[in-house]
């Protein structure tokens, strides 16, 4: 069997945090930051190296509990098996060595990055968006945090020099255009991980507002207001406000209106802070130094919160530290 090469990137949200488990609007791009594994298929094991963990990660195609396998990293692999080799049962095993510079823990998708390179690595041949979906209930299933789609659907279909505009609840993505005259610029603030978080409260709030109002994708703010419970209340508020700064923002991204994307970038990182309560004090200081910084239109804190990296859209060298990202295709698998 041939060696190959499965290369899945990572992604930044620009705008629509904690949306998509509800069914709203996210705008994220993939980024120009990789996970690749190299290998060959075959045998009835996956047994995966990684030059960034210690352990290696060796499991049977038959594996029965994802979520008890170890190390703990191997919990993503071990997902995106069970669920391959249910939708393909003549799945081959795979031994290979895994690389990244996507740095692990910083929001910036590394997960879903895995979990898609593993899915192509292994065979599976379904479209993006099968394969999307197929990482998603890998994850869920393997850390038992209620992930939304948009960070796996943006590793499969990411579109060069694109933002993509994803409607979370018939999933349907339209590219938008990064103008060539900005920046997105990604800054490391602190390690973060959803697995216990307060990430699933967020959902089970999200839910029980649902209970009482309808679906969040189409409610609207005032509706939420109306809310009285003042926990419900402000997650409502915020997933209502947020997806009409998404559809907003890619207005202003599609007319190179800068100046405009910057103040909703802002807009929406203070609601994450005040209603949804996924900052933390230092990324509220760096997306205030941030701010006052000639050349930034604005910034924000990106990925599920509780720590992570803040994204700033500016001028090209208007910041002389953090990464400068570029929007690039999705996933792909390469012949050696």
């Amino acid at each position: 069997m041939r060696e190959l090469t499965a290369v899945a990137p990572g992604r930044v949200n620009l705008i629509g945090d904690h949306t998509d488990y509800t069914g709203g609007l996210v705008l994220p791009m993939a980024i120009d930051r990789y996970t690749e594994i190299r290998g060959k298929r075959g045998g009835d094991r996956v047994h995966l190296t990684s030059v960034d963990e210690i352990e290696p990660v060796d499991i049977p195609l038959d594996i029965d509990r994802p979520q008890d396998v170890c190390p703990a990293w191997g919990r993503y692999v071990a997902g995106v098996v069970a669920e391959v080799v249910a939708a393909a049962p003549r799945t081959q095993g795979f031994r290979g060595r895994i690389t990244t510079d996507i740095p692990v823990a910083a929001g910036l998708s590394s997960s879903a990055a895995l979990e898609v390179a593993v899915a192509l690595a292994i065979g599976f041949e379904g479209s993006a968006l099968a394969t999307a979906l197929l990482c998603q209930r890998a994850e869920q299933a393997a850390t038992g945090v209620p992930c939304g789609i948009m960070d796996q659907l943006t590793a499969t279909s990411g579109v060069a020099e694109h933002a993509l505009l994803i409607d979370c609840a018939d999933l349907t993505i339209t590219p938008v255009r990064v103008p060539a005259e900005a920046e997105i610029v990604v800054l490391f603030v602190t390690r973060r991980t959803l697995v216990g978080s307060s990430y699933a409260d967020r959902v089970g709030e999200c839910a029980a507002a649902e209970r009482l109002l309808g679906p969040l994708r189409h409610a609207t703010v005032a509706s939420a207001a109306r809310l009285t419970d003042p926990v419900l209340r402000a997650r409502a508020l915020h997933v209502t406000g947020e997806n009409r700064r998404v559809l907003d923002f890619a207005d202003a991204l599609a007319a190179g209106d800068l100046a405009g994307a910057g103040h909703l970038m802002v807009a929406s990182h203070n609601s994450l802070r005040d209603l949804y309560g996924t900052s933390t004090a230092a990324m509220d200081a760096t997306v205030e130094k941030l701010e006052a910084t000639p050349g930034v239109y604005g910034a924000r804190m990106t990925g599920g919160g509780f720590g992570g990296c803040v994204v700033a859209l500016t001028d090209p060298g208007a910041l002389r530290h953090g990464w400068v990202v570029r929007a690039v295709d999705g996933a792909r698998v390469l012949a050696a």
